[in-house]
């Protein structure tokens, strides 16, 4: 047992200057070394961290994906996979774990051993809208997983079909406050960022626009094209062909400020003050992971985020790289929870 100097009783211990022994001075001092060093220890990383930053990865690392193959998580994430393999010098693969709302995805992750070897990518709805809807959620932001990188930006785009006959959003808010209650929005379904996007216009300026919502963007843009309804909120390149066809027309994007992308159609945030929207994805880890882990990760991706190829990559999926810190990415949701709280409670939205 080493003994610290604040162990010993002061009529069990003699000064060091009464110590005659070369080797015991020796002794002493090396077990007090030893005790400050573990102290600082206790106090700070665990010895297996430092072992397991040091030479991690050491295998294949996983995400997983809220939803199916094609999703836009699902195109962020293999696009920056690919090259997170070259980099780690191990394989980083993709898993999609659709279903459930997405619980079933956040679940496997904060399950998973805290080792840095399994993260989530989804986008913010996860956890800024799911709570609110859903009942049935058990999972907490911030209690069991937390932020790693923030990877991407999609805006949604409102489009309009031309038997509205408005060629501007302004002209849509004009026509919509002289016919209220018989224009029509198509959304992704109850409770999508597409639907809540468009309440948020709509107690921002008064407008009295019926909401149809259909079992995703495979239903509600064929409904836009086809004239079922009068706009709808949509993915770019889900929108873009008809937009070059003259079917649709683009009046604008639920971001906050314009997308280079798309540089001629209006931002929400220009119009309505502090409305931002436009869909946020990253990674996250299970809460327990050692920061060290989380932090080579971020940096990583930061770094792919940087590539022109994988810019290029996204920007063809209508994305724009990102490649926030952990930081960046905790703030950014904090900040979408604040204000899909808002437009839930100011729409009167119910959970199911």
């Amino acid at each position: 047992m080493n003994e610290r100097p604040s162990d010993m009783h002061p009529h069990d211990s003699a000064p060091l200057d009464d110590l005659q022994d070369g080797a015991k001075r020796r002794s002493l001092l090396l077990s007090l070394g030893m005790g400050l060093g573990l102290g600082l220890l206790g106090e700070g990383v665990a010895p297996s961290a430092f072992a397991q930053s040091s030479n991690y990865p050491n295998k294949t690392i996983k995400i997983i994906i809220t939803h199916a193959a094609g999703g836009l998580p699902d195109t962020v994430a293999r696009i920056y996979a690919q090259r997170l393999t070259e980099r780690l010098g191990q394989a980083v693969v993709v898993e999609n774990k659709p279903g459930a709302n997405g619980v079933l995805a956040v679940q496997s992750v904060i399950t998973a051993p805290a080792d840095g070897y399994t993260f989530l990518c989804t986008d913010g709805s996860s956890f800024s809208i799911n709570p609110l809807i859903y009942k049935s959620i058990s999972y907490e932001y911030k209690r069991d997983i937390v932020a790693t990188s923030f990877a991407a930006r999609a805006p949604l785009y409102l489009a309009v079909h031309p038997k509205a006959g408005v060629s501007s959003f302004k002209e849509l808010v004009a026509l919509a406050k002289a016919k209220p209650g018989t224009l029509t929005y198509g959304s992704s379904g109850m409770g999508s960022t597409h639907h809540l996007s468009m309440e948020a216009i709509k107690t921002a300026l008064n407008l009295d626009i019926t909401h149809v919502p259909f079992k995703g963007s495979g239903q509600s843009v064929p409904a836009l094209v086809g004239g079922q309804v009068d706009m709808a909120f949509a993915a770019l390149p889900s929108l873009s062909g008809f937009v070059k066809s003259g079917q649709v027309k683009l009046v604008a994007s639920n971001a906050a400020k314009r997308s280079e992308q798309e540089p001629n159609t209006p931002a929400m945030g220009e119009i309505i003050s502090g409305y931002d929207l436009a869909p946020i994805i990253g990674l996250l880890a299970a809460k327990s992971t050692p920061q060290a882990l989380i932090d080579r990760m971020a940096q990583e991706m930061a770094a792919v985020a940087k590539m022109p190829d994988v810019i290029h990559s996204l920007s063809l999926a209508g994305i724009e790289a990102v490649g926030g810190s952990a930081h960046d990415f905790a703030q950014a949701l904090d900040q979408e929870i604040l204000r899909m709280t808002k437009i839930v409670r100011d729409a009167h939205i119910q959970q199911e």
